[in-house]
């Protein structure tokens, strides 16, 4: 069965990202074709960029970014999933993705994005570095509008308005694996 990795972008405290995760979890899990796995950066743990070398070369002198590549590599696809920050998305997401380069290329990716806005402008800017790293980024691109005030209750109402959004992502996932 393939895999897919819903990467939570955001380790901030108080965080939305984990409920916007479990929500999708929820919703691709009824794939009978991809098993979908949330990887949350907050637990990955990764510092700002340590290594000596460019990622490019693959030589990585610390063992967190060989256990962080080992990790990438066993997913076949990915789902970047994170809120709007300033127009843009969270240095976390973009510190991860910097530690490696090879290991993201060819495999299929969704932006899922979410905010006051539903995260547009952090999708644009994402979008740029997916194209550069190579990646295949799928139709599906889910923009969930969620107001930091909003309760729990009002969000995962919120979120269910875009069910048959993750149904589709979920299809796309099958199709193209």
């Amino acid at each position: 069965m393939k895999k897919v990795a819903i990467l939570i972008g955001s380790v901030r405290p108080n965080r939305r990202s984990k409920q916007v995760a479990d929500w999708l979890r929820v919703q691709l899990m009824k794939s009978k074709q991809v098993h979908f796995d949330v990887v949350d950066l907050k637990k990955v743990n990764l510092p700002m960029m340590d290594e000596p070398h460019i990622p490019f070369t693959g030589l990585y002198t610390h063992a967190k970014t060989r256990k962080w590549s080992k990790l990438v590599q066993s997913y076949d696809g990915f789902i970047f999933l994170f809120p709007q920050y300033n127009w843009g998305y969270p240095a976390a997401l973009k510190n991860a993705i910097d530690y490696l380069a090879k290991e993201w290329q060819g495999k299929p990716v969704s932006l899922v994005t979410f905010g006051g806005h539903g995260g547009s402008q952090a999708q644009a800017a994402m979008r740029l570095v997916v194209t550069g790293l190579k990646m295949k980024q799928l139709a599906v691109n889910p923009q969930i509008s969620l107001m930091p005030g909003d309760s729990l209750a009002t969000a995962d109402y919120r979120l269910h308005t875009h069910d048959d959004e993750a149904a589709l992502l979920r299809q796309e996932f099958e199709n193209v694996l």
